[in-house]
């Protein structure tokens, strides 16, 4: 049974509160700010993005794997996921970092390498919509706190583990699934990693199969193309689907962007998470933390954060890049929006 107390939020969202975990550190405006890493020009047309002088602010510390950050607008805080640790954390301007559900994906020891949360969005009711590694889901958060599975099985068997969704503005769930939530890949009852569709008659659709490890997933400005990043040290590529009137795509993509040069270099971290600004660049993390690159596949620059980064997300006035990099959040300040801003 689920151990946590739910607070309904002002619009509906159930989720839950609790006191900072013990190893946590929280920047707040009496202390002294911390700033990372570094900006990385690459291309002139970064200047009208984002500041190359621009500070990489460090908002909390002490997660073991954070990832899926998401910015809850009604409320203005942002959530995102520990992985490892099954919890989901919340990061508020006003009162900073606390545990906001606990646990976030498999209820007991499943004996799991990664047993919780990772990806999360909201739908256009402003409900959470969540990748759970240790259930092997795609969930949904109602109003009174229950969780509905949205998607656990394709033709009757289970799913690797649910990495990463982004949602189409008619309430399509786009989402991967890789094996990384799973220690022992024996289980695994699907011996390809796809990307699905999840349509809004639930009805699970597979796009393609062709990536050996898809993570990070996300869609233009003008929602006909879907992107999605591999994780894959072989092939550290982003791929672009076209997007067909009824949802679907080809099986084979296009290449977007490989940074094999920076993972051969031993630049920290492989494809994973990312988001698109309103200009329909690509903000995608990767091999030495943020990429930037252009819809027609030009890298522009990189924010450099000096450890593996999981994922990014815009918030607050929608210039703000959140970045969730290995046992930290940061943020920094773009010149550009996130989309829905």
């Amino acid at each position: 049974m689920l151990r946590f107390q739910l607070i309904l939020a002002v619009v509906g969202l159930a989720a839950l509160d609790a006191p900072t975990i013990a190893q946590q550190q929280t920047t707040d405006e009496k202390k002294q700010k911390q700033y990372v890493g570094s900006i990385e020009q690459l291309d002139p047309a970064l200047e009208g993005l984002i500041d190359k002088n621009e500070k990489i602010e460090v908002l909390a510390t002490g997660y073991q794997w954070s990832e899926g950050p998401v910015w809850i607008k009604s409320d203005g805080h942002l959530l995102f996921s520990d992985v490892p640790k099954n919890k989901i954390h919340k990061w508020s301007p006003k009162t900073g970092a606390s545990v906001f559900m606990d646990p976030s994906g498999f209820d007991g020891d499943n004996g799991e390498k990664e047993p919780g949360s990772n990806g999360l969005m909201t739908d256009a009711k402003g409900r959470l919509i969540v990748c759970d590694h240790g259930n092997r889901r795609v969930y949904r958060v109602e109003k009174d706190g229950t969780k509905t599975t949205l998607a656990n099985k394709f033709d009757g068997k289970r799913f690797n583990s649910p990495n990463d969704l982004v949602i189409h503005s008619n309430g399509d769930i786009y989402f991967t699934d890789p094996p990384y939530g799973l220690r022992d890949q024996s289980k695994r009852e699907i011996d390809f990693c796809g990307v699905y569709r999840l349509g809004t008659d639930g009805k699970i659709t597979l796009l393609t199969r062709e990536l050996e490890r898809p993570n990070g997933i996300a869609l233009s400005p003008d929602e006909k193309t879907l992107y999605v990043a591999q994780s894959h040290r072989p092939a550290p590529v982003y791929h672009a689907y076209a997007i067909k009137a009824d949802g679907t795509t080809d099986e084979k993509g296009k290449l977007l962007f490989n940074s094999i040069e920076f993972a051969k270099k031993g630049d920290p971290g492989m494809p994973d998470g990312m988001c698109v600004d309103v200009k329909g660049n690509l903000w995608a993390t990767g091999p030495g933390g943020v990429l930037i690159i252009s819809p027609q596949g030009k890298l522009l620059g990189r924010i450099m954060m000096g450890k593996p980064t999981a994922n990014c997300a815009f918030g607050e006035d929608g210039t703000t890049l959140f970045i969730t990099s290995s046992d930290r959040i940061c943020r920094v300040k773009t010149k550009t929006k996130g989309l829905g801003f």
